[in-house]
Formats: C-alpha cells, sequence, structure tokens
C-alpha cells in the first residue's frame, strides 16, 4: 500500500518552465552563445548548475559556473514576481488535498534550486501538505540520476515499495526507476516532448488519480 508520495514540482505541480526558459534564454542572448532547441531539451530535469556546467564545457564560457547561476537566477526571479498567469497545474491542489487529507506522507523532490521551491510554496500555500523538500541543488548529479529520489525515500515514513513518485519527463521517469521506485508519468502538453514510457502508469489529468487509486498501486 502506498503510504508516501515525492512529487516532482515544475511541470507537475506548477508550471514555471515558460519562466525558466524565459530566463535561460535571455541569459544565452548576453552570452553570445545559440543554444539549440535540442540541447535545451535534453537540460528537462537538470539542476541549473549542471546545465550551466555543460554549457560552460560545451562552449568554452569563460566565467565561473557560480556566477552564470546567479545571473540566470536573477533573470528568473524578476521575471517570476511579474508573471501574473502562473498558476498551479489543473487537479493538481486537489489531488495534493486529497492525499493531505488522507493521511498520505507528501514530499517534493525537485531539481530546482530551493529558493525557486520556497518562492512557489509560498505563492500558493503548500507548505502544509508536505513533510519535506528536497532540492537537486543539493546533489552533484541531477536526475536521470537516482541520487535525488534516494534520499527522497530515506525521509519516507514507509519503506521504499510504499513509495511512488509522479513525474512528467524522462530525466524524471528514469531516475525514479533507477531508485526502485513505482513511477506515475505525468503526461501534459507541457510534456509533449517528454518519453514516459519507462513510467509503470501514465495519466494526462490529475483527475484520473486520487487517494483511493493510488494507494492501491
Amino acid at each position: 500500500m502506498i503510504q508516501t508520495v515525492i512529487f516532482d514540482m515544475d511541470g507537475v505541480i506548477v508550471d514555471t518552465e515558460p519562466v525558466h526558459r524565459y530566463a535561460y534564454f535571455q541569459h544565452f542572448e548576453e552570452l553570445n552563445i545559440a543554444v539549440p532547441e535540442e540541447m535545451y531539451t535534453s537540460f528537462t530535469g537538470f539542476s541549473t548548475r549542471n546545465v550551466f556546467q555543460k554549457l560552460k564545457d560545451h562552449f568554452l564560457l569563460e566565467r565561473e559556473v557560480e556566477d552564470l547561476i546567479q545571473r540566470k537566477r536573477s533573470i528568473f526571479n524578476d521575471a517570476f514576481d511579474t508573471k501574473e498567469d502562473l498558476e498551479l497545474l489543473e487537479g493538481v491542489e486537489n489531488l495534493i488535498k486529497d492525499f493531505h487529507q488522507n493521511g498520505m506522507q507528501l514530499i517534493v523532490a525537485s531539481s530546482a534550486s530551493k529558493v525557486t521551491i520556497e518562492r512557489v510554496f509560498t505563492r500558493f500555500g503548500l507548505h502544509q501538505y508536505f513533510s519535506h523538500i528536497v532540492s537537486g541543488e543539493d546533489f552533484p548529479k541531477s536526475k536521470p540520476h537516482p541520487a535525488i529520489f534516494e534520499h527522497a525515500v530515506s525521509l519516507s515514513i514507509a519503506s521504499k515499495e510504499n513509495c511512488i513518485v509522479i513525474e512528467d519527463s524522462t530525466n524524471g521517469v528514469i531516475a525514479a526507476k533507477a531508485a526502485g521506485i513505482l513511477c506515475v508519468g505525468y503526461h501534459s502538453i507541457h510534456s509533449k516532448d517528454q518519453d514516459l514510457t519507462l513510467a509503470d502508469v501514465v495519466v494526462s489529468h490529475f483527475d484520473e488519480l486520487n487517494f483511493e487509486k493510488v494507494s492501491q498501486y
């Protein structure tokens, strides 16, 4: 019986991807580098640090990774504060409340920085539902490496067999399965370029999930 649900954040709880995309490409323009769409898509699920480590190596950038990270976050934060149409993904708030009211432990395990997770959770009042927040910035390797989910499971009230991950990205699903955790792939308009075939279950809307159904996985 599932007792702990581990949520990814970007693309599962909230879609901040357009804001990230804006910030990244504004920064790429400043750096005078042309990042192809295929390369950018391959970064889905990466921490900001890992993205810039890859870009620094690929484009032989002279600036330090830490400086690149801070500049991108500055652009992102400015955009985040002014973007009024940022909303939780349809149906996810009801699902979170349903899980929480029925005694499920909820953990977020996101590649996003602690600052970004905090901004989202504060803006939408999500702290009350989640027992732990795990940020990808605390791990040297990003998804598809399983470290972030292995750590999330270590915080669970249940054994790994009684945990489930909800993910929307190829790298996230691979990471969950590499960690040996049951995985629900969330296939939305925002994840149309992502391959979720390794997921144990794939849904296209959160109304396909509820406490009763998930607890029996």
